[in-house]
Order: C-alpha cells, then sequence, then structure tokens
C-alpha cells in the first residue's frame, strides 16, 4: 500500500485464501458486513497459482492488479512438523534472505521471527524508497475453522481437537503429546481476521504488530485439553505422553502496542473458541484438513 492510496477504490488481494486466516477473513468480508464501499476482494488459492512459479505470480497481479495483499500464503504446521522438517522449514523463510544471514542464528528459535526480522529491513527500505507501506502483522497461537486438524503435522489446539474426538469415538484414552505444562496465549482466527482489516486500513506503521490476547490470559495446553475435552463431552482418560517434546515452555508476548490503538477490542474467550472450532470440525469432518 502506497501513502496515497488509502482512501481510494481498494481491490485487496488475500492470498492462502483457503487457509485458517484466509477463510477467516472471508468470513468477516462477506459475512460480517467487513467489505466497504470501494472495496473489493480476491481470496486466492493454491489450486488457483503457484506463487512460488515467477511466472505465475505476475500472472495473478496482472489479472486482479490489487492496491492491498495480505500475504497468508505459506507452509505452516504445528510444533512435530517444524521438528520433523525444522530444515525444509528454514530455507523457505530464508531462501531469500541472504542479506543478513547472521540474524538467522541470533533471533528467536521460534523459526517463524526469522522471516520477520530479516524482513523489517526490506520494509523501511520500501518505505524510504518506494513510499510502500509494507508491515509484518505477528499473531500468537491462532486456531479455528478451517485449520489443519491432522494429529501430527497441525496446530496444537486442532491436533487436539480432532485427537480427543477419535477417542470419544473409539472409546480409547486421549494421547497428548507432551507433559501438559508449557504455556500460550491462544487467539481466535476470526478474532485475528477482524485485527487484520484493522491493520488494512488503519494501521500506518511499517514496523509490525503482535495481535495477541494479554499476558494474564497465557495458559497451560493442559487446560485448553480440558476445555477441549469439555467441548466434545469427552468422558474418558487423559494421558499426557511426556515423552514426547514439550518445545518451549513460555513464548509469552506482550499485546501492549495493540492496546494502545484499540484498547477496547474483546477477545472471544478461549473456551468459547473452542467450542465454536469444535463444533465445526464435527459437522464438517468430512471436508476438514485431517
Amino acid at each position: 500500500m502506497d501513502s496515497e492510496t488509502k482512501a481510494e477504490f481498494m481491490r485487496v488481494l488475500v492470498t492462502g485464501g483457503s487457509g485458517l486466516l484466509g477463510k477467516a477473513i472471508e468470513q468477516v468480508v462477506k459475512q460480517e458486513g467487513g467489505c466497504l464501499e470501494g472495496e473489493q476482494w480476491t481470496f486466492l488459492s493454491s489450486k488457483e497459482a503457484n506463487l512460488v512459479d515467477l511466472q505465475q505470480t505476475r500472472a495473478v497481479f496482472q489479472k486482479y492488479r490489487p492496491t492491498h495483499v495480505i500475504h497468508l500464503a505459506a507452509k505452516v504446521g504445528g510444533l512435530y512438523l517444524h521438528m520433523k522438517e525444522n530444515l525444509h522449514f528454514l530455507v523457505i523463510l530464508c531462501s531469500d534472505q541472504c542479506k543478513k544471514p547472521e540474524w538467522i542464528f541470533n533471533c528467536s528459535n521460534q523459526n517463524m521471527i526469522v522471516c520477520v526480522c530479516v524482513d523489517f529491513t526490506d520494509y523501511r527500505g520500501y518505505f524510504a524508497q518506494h513510499g510502500r507501506r509494507y508491515t509484518a502483522v505477528i499473531p500468537t497461537n491462532v486456531y479455528g475453522p478451517y485449520d489443519n486438524f491432522n494429529f501430527e503435522n497441525g496446530h496444537v489446539l486442532s491436533a487436539l481437537m480432532h485427537k480427543t474426538y477419535a477417542a470419544k469415538k473409539e472409546g480409547t484414552p486421549l494421547q497428548v503429546w507432551g507433559s501438559g505444562t508449557p504455556r500460550r496465549q491462544f487467539i481466535y482466527s476470526l478474532d485475528v481476521a477482524r485485527l487484520f482489516l484493522w491493520v488494512l486500513r488503519e494501521y500506518d506503521e511499517i514496523d509490525p504488530i503482535i495481535l495477541s490476547v494479554g499476558e494474564e490470559e497465557e495458559l497451560p495446553i493442559k487446560d485448553a485439553v480440558e476445555m477441549i475435552a469439555d467441548a466434545l463431552d469427552f468422558k474418558g482418560q487423559i494421558v499426557f505422553d511426556t515423552s514426547k517434546s514439550d518445545g518451549q515452555i513460555k513464548k509469552t508476548a506482550s499485546n501492549t502496542k495493540l492496546r494502545r490503538y484499540l484498547p477496547d477490542f474483546t477477545f472471544t474467550p478461549l473456551s468459547e473458541g473452542i467450542k465454536k472450532t469444535c463444533d465445526w470440525f464435527v459437522h464438517n469432518y468430512d471436508i476438514a484438513r485431517t
């Protein structure tokens, strides 16, 4: 986005349009009245174009001529997918970031942050030289409908929902990988989508912004497991497999900056968001990514 087109007609291209956040933004735009007059939204899936192919990417931009882009297309997954394909994720995130290779080792060991750290230099450079306002939006642990619910590759809550659903159906104990003690801040995908629209229209900074519930809402994964069990009416035994890795014990993120802008924004309570996501998963099991 450049500084002169903010109030003009907006053609918004959302990549990763069939994924967790892409679908959430689409719901906000199409079902919650999130599309304003003068806006045209396009949600692009990987079936329509391979964005690692330069010619296909150029063709997409020539076809839709976007004035704004929300770039969500990515290879994503939970802790165990990152552990299994750690080098693959590192190469994807850093393949074109050879200008500052030392940052690969100096940033957080959470791979996503590597990309963010390096890209800040690019964002500031684009603004200084071309007047383009690119920024990074950093949500914490997102969950919701249309996520990947695969046992091994999914994000933690979605994988646990599928495991709980299967354990109830099969009458077996619920096997939870890890001790359940690591603490996380979880944010519902529809909340992230609403905040993305605010960032698109109102946030003028180049520096990134973290989208997260407050630090006081960070809770043990064990508590989230109990909420999922309640949401799916699972009454069986819950077993924590401590032979599996816990990952980082804490990844506390501050939402102080977000609250300076939006002090009254109301986040969906975790128990409510989990219930909505579980209901969606049960009713859409045949089409869910499992």
